[in-house]
């Protein structure tokens, strides 16, 4: 299948925050250290990829992060 031609640049989706998880992805954008560094030579379909892997591991995170967080008691608290 061709591939489509983009009209638009694909944005670095970089947030300024730069640190990274315990699973090696940045915090902030969920990109790899290889797909930081990769950016500037990456086609705009990769790149493209990559902006879908990354929404991928965000969601996931926050999945990860909302069954991390225990739930409120029903019951209130006598104190």
């Amino acid at each position: 299948m061709p591939e489509q031609l983009e009209l638009f640049v694909v944005p670095n989706p970089c947030r300024g925050i730069c640190q990274t998880d315990e699973g090696g992805y940045c915090r902030g954008c969920f990109r790899s250290r290889n797909e930081r560094f990769s950016w500037g030579q990456m086609s705009d379909a990769q790149k493209q990829d990559v902006l879908r892997l990354c929404r991928q591991r965000m969601k996931r995170s926050q999945r990860s992060e909302k069954s991390d967080t225990p739930a409120e008691s029903r019951q209130p608290s006598l104190f």
